[in-house]
């Protein structure tokens, strides 16, 4: 094992400044956005809702959203540091649940709005339940409004989880080696358990605390301390190894007939994953890419978050409303994009932003007045 400095994550605090994210972070954040789209578009849509055409084109691999939170991770070890640690949690509970909630309840009206015969119509307590996230404790109890929602619970434990360990001398050198070894290898011991029909109660708590997706975190955390040199490469390989092997056993569906694996999205993902790291310890991709392509690259990539949020279940709806009037599958499936940019560009310029500025300001004339 490689011997980690205790600059693992220096607590020297620094004032927070404009951000220098090279372009090939927005190249893979849009990507990654882009192959949630045509996932839930091509292939979900469809699955989920037999009556619609069959695509013509598919692509049917979970790999997005699952790198969005591998990338979460990275950039939450990269800025954890810059300024006070309850300022840097407050930032990203700031950018994450405005448009979240907002969200919700722009879904929520356009579902009832614009109800299909057949489909799920939501009641207010659905909207409660969904604003509260308590599907990520009892799906079945508890359905989505949208499901691309998620990656919302997982990513405000894993900031609080930092922010958290941060303030201890687990957040820091060889302790925060073991908390990552850890929190893979718990969830891979436990599998087992977890695919052999276990009591509810564990199901809940396992599924809630998201034990079977730790390993995305972990992987972003390491690839951070693989770019910045505080582990080696052997290390790092074992670390990316177990958490592929987490990956490989996630994708497993339980079916009448049996475990059944998803190998084409375990191996997308894994792919996935050197792909982040490559871009984290190499140079900038702003050689390559024209900076006509760069602008909108950036512009794309600064709305992803809202486009995330908005674009499954409406864009659903406008999927059915087209079949119904007989339009091309790829024209409904480029609709159904085009909806989720207009409205993701939407709730980022009318929520997102604003809210953020709001709270932010709001953090720091208490923290000025306090002292």
């Amino acid at each position: 094992m490689a011997v980690v400095p205790e600059t693992t994550a220096a607590r020297a605090s620094r004032a927070p400044g404009r951000s220098t994210r090279k372009i090939s972070w927005d190249s893979i954040r849009t990507g990654c956005v882009v192959l949630v789209m045509l996932y839930h578009a091509t292939f979900l849509s469809t699955y989920l809702h037999p009556e619609l055409t069959p695509r013509r084109l598919v692509f049917p691999y979970q790999v997005g959203a699952s790198l969005l939170l591998v990338i979460s991770a990275y950039f939450a070890c990269v800025t954890i540091s810059r300024g006070p640690l309850l300022r840097y949690w407050w930032g990203r509970m700031a950018r994450l649940l405005p448009s979240f909630l907002v969200a919700v309840v722009v879904i929520y009206a356009v579902m009832r709005w614009a109800a299909i015969e057949g489909w799920f119509f939501p009641g207010p307590a659905d909207l409660v339940s969904n604003l509260l996230m308590l599907w990520n404790w009892k799906p079945a109890d508890y359905w989505f409004i949208d499901g691309s929602h998620w990656t919302v619970p997982l990513q405000l434990m894993g900031f609080t989880a930092a922010a958290l360990l941060f303030r201890t001398r687990w957040g820091h050198g060889r302790r925060i080696i073991a908390v990552l070894w850890a929190a893979v290898l718990v969830p891979i011991a436990q599998w087992p358990l977890r695919v052999s029909n276990p009591p509810e109660t564990y199901r809940t708590l396992v599924d809630g605390i998201g034990a079977h997706r730790w390993h995305l975190f972990v992987v972003g955390v390491a690839i951070w301390l693989w770019s910045t040199r505080r582990i080696g490469l052997p290390h790092f390989g074992g670390l990316l190894a177990a958490c592929m092997l987490a990956q490989a056993l996630h994708n497993y569906s339980e079916t009448p007939e049996g475990l059944v694996a998803d190998w084409g999205s375990t191996v997308a993902v894994c792919v996935g994953m050197v792909v982040v790291a490559l871009v984290a310890r190499g140079p900038d991709w702003n050689r390559v890419i024209p900076g006509w392509l760069a602008g909108r690259i950036q512009w794309f990539a600064g709305i992803s978050y809202g486009v995330f949020l908005i674009h499954q279940t409406i864009g659903y709806i406008v999927l059915r409303e087209l079949d119904d009037l007989g339009v091309d599958t790829l024209v409904q499936t480029a609709a159904m994009v085009l909806t989720g940019v207009l409205l993701g560009w939407v709730l980022t310029r009318v929520v997102e932003r604003p809210a953020h500025r709001f709270l932010m300001h709001a953090y720091d004339s208490l923290a000025t007045r306090r002292t």
